[in-house]
């Protein structure tokens, strides 16, 4: 017996379909939960400056890393202004150092630009992905812990 889909129950399925799937940071981050990354302090909110990078690594050594307070609200922001944010320091292009000016990345090597406020979404240049996001928490004392990446680092098979 064949049943028929009405529209109504259609756009119903749909939206909470799109629902499911957009709910919750992590969905909406993009890193997979079931790898385990390690949650490294970077810095506290006290030592944070508007415009000001903290260059780190994560999630090891080999992996560079900028963490910048904003100054305006971010997608993935963390903070009383939601505007510190961390990224991967290294190009999705050709894996060239990025570096945080006037208010975004920017790779020397080939003129990719990226927008930290958008969760680092390429606008410029030859980079086709945009630059791996990596999550943040902050604990009671206003330590700033690094817990994920939401991307692949480039030149990688896997973050971690």
């Amino acid at each position: 017996m064949t049943q028929t889909l009405s529209r109504r129950r259609f756009v119903k399925l749909t939206a909470a379909a799109t629902a499911l799937f957009t709910a919750g940071g992590k969905a909406q981050l993009g890193y997979a939960p079931s790898l385990t990354y390690p949650a490294v302090k970077v810095a506290n909110v006290a030592q944070v400056k508007t415009g000001q990078p903290i260059i780190f690594n994560y999630p090891d050594a080999s992996a560079p890393a900028i963490l910048v307070k904003l100054g305006k609200p971010a997608i993935g922001g963390v903070g009383s202004g939601r505007d510190i944010v961390a990224f991967s320091a290294l190009c999705t292009h050709m894996g060239c150092p990025v570096q945080y000016e006037g208010g975004r990345f920017i790779c020397r090597c080939h003129y990719s630009m990226f927008d930290p406020a958008k969760a680092g979404q390429t606008y410029q240049g030859l980079a086709s992905s945009w630059l791996p996001q990596i999550p943040l928490r902050i604990d009671g004392k206003g330590d700033i812990y690094a817990v994920a990446v939401a991307g692949l680092i480039w030149g990688r098979v896997k973050n971690v």
